[in-house]
């Protein structure tokens, strides 16, 4: 071969190679980048959470139902969160309620008290505990300024009675093994059903008071000579106290013909239904005596004595920033049957 044709040849053939060169070296650089290594971060250590533990008589006085508290008034008693630590606190070694068996019910105080720097009236929620051996009563009275007649009724027929109640810390315990030393009235009573209830039925449920009677002593109403008089009228019934010692039933019933109260010839009605209303007060106050008279001598001293050495403790909610100041609106009375209580906490 001429050497032209050798040199042409080595040349052709290094420019191949410089072709194939290049096409590799843009191959290596079409290829992606390798990713970069991410640097390990610490995750952040969450705070752990802390819950406050449940006190183990928490609940207590929410489950001892406000007996008299109109239905669509229960939502308001629980809008603040009350703090009965103090009735808690009771149950404990040194307390009032320490070791022994009680009966707590509930009730409602409207009062007007300072909250948030104006006053407000509060429906205050109260709680009673009866240090008592045995049931204080199986009854509910029923009364108001608007029913002629008090009515005395099974707490039965109005869904109540007295439950045990067991502190948080035996929930899970066997009830049959419990030894239960506190008994909350309860009423089962469902508020989904009340729509279909009639109204004088609904209304009994605000005018219940739990019902107390004291055999050792005599009640007030077998001392009073007071009548209540709803003498039925138009335009509007006459509403009036007439005490048959103190007064004269002909100038008495003139004096209300004097003010208006009665019309000129309703006259001898009303004075006919006075002494209808005395006839039966008298009656009623006999037949509460002599019922008195002898449930003392069926009595057992052990019953005498658990009756003498009752008491009634009336517990008002603790102060706190949340809820408002009853300090200055606590009261000794509980209602027309138990009377005053023996102390307020």
């Amino acid at each position: 071969m001429k050497k032209g044709a050798k040199r042409k040849a080595a040349s052709q053939k290094q420019g191949e190679n410089e072709v194939k060169a290049s096409q590799e070296s843009q191959k290596e650089n079409l290829k992606p980048l390798p990713k970069a290594k991410r640097a390990k971060t610490s995750k952040p250590q969450s705070q752990p959470e802390f819950f406050e533990d449940k006190r183990n008589l928490e609940d207590l006085w929410k489950a001892a139902f406000p007996v008299g508290t109109e239905w669509d008034q229960l939502d308001s008693v629980y809008q603040f969160n009350w703090n009965f630590s103090n009735l808690e606190d009771a149950f404990e070694e040194g307390g009032k309620l320490y070791g022994k068996k009680v009966y707590l019910f509930g009730c409602t105080e409207p009062q007007l008290v300072p909250y948030k720097g104006e006053n407000k009236v509060i429906c205050i929620p109260v709680v009673v505990a009866v240090v008592s051996p045995f049931p204080p009563s199986d009854k509910i009275g029923i009364n108001s300024v608007q029913r002629e007649a008090e009515e005395i009724v099974s707490m039965k027929q109005m869904k109540m009675d007295w439950v045990p109640y067991i502190p948080l810390e035996k929930r899970d315990s066997q009830v049959d093994r419990l030894i239960f030393q506190i008994f909350i009235l309860s009423c089962t009573q469902r508020r989904v059903a009340l729509k279909q209830m009639k109204i004088d039925r609904l209304k009994k449920y605000e005018y219940c008071l739990p019902y107390f009677y004291q055999p050792l002593k005599e009640d007030e109403l077998e001392q009073s000579t007071e009548v209540q008089i709803i003498f039925p009228a138009e335009p509007k019934p006459v509403f009036c106290e007439f005490d048959w010692e103190l007064d004269e039933l002909e100038e008495f019933t003139d004096k209300l013909i004097e003010a208006d109260e009665l019309d000129k010839d309703k006259k001898y009605a009303f004075k006919e239904f006075v002494k209808e209303k005395v006839r039966e007060a008298k009656k009623a106050n006999r037949q509460a005596r002599e019922a008195r008279k002898k449930a003392l001598e069926e009595m057992s001293q052990e019953t005498k004595t658990a009756f003498e050495n009752m008491r009634f403790y009336k517990f008002y909610p603790v102060q706190t920033p949340d809820t408002p100041d009853v300090s200055n609106v606590k009261a000794p009375f509980i209602n027309r049957y138990y009377g005053k209580a023996h102390e307020i906490l």
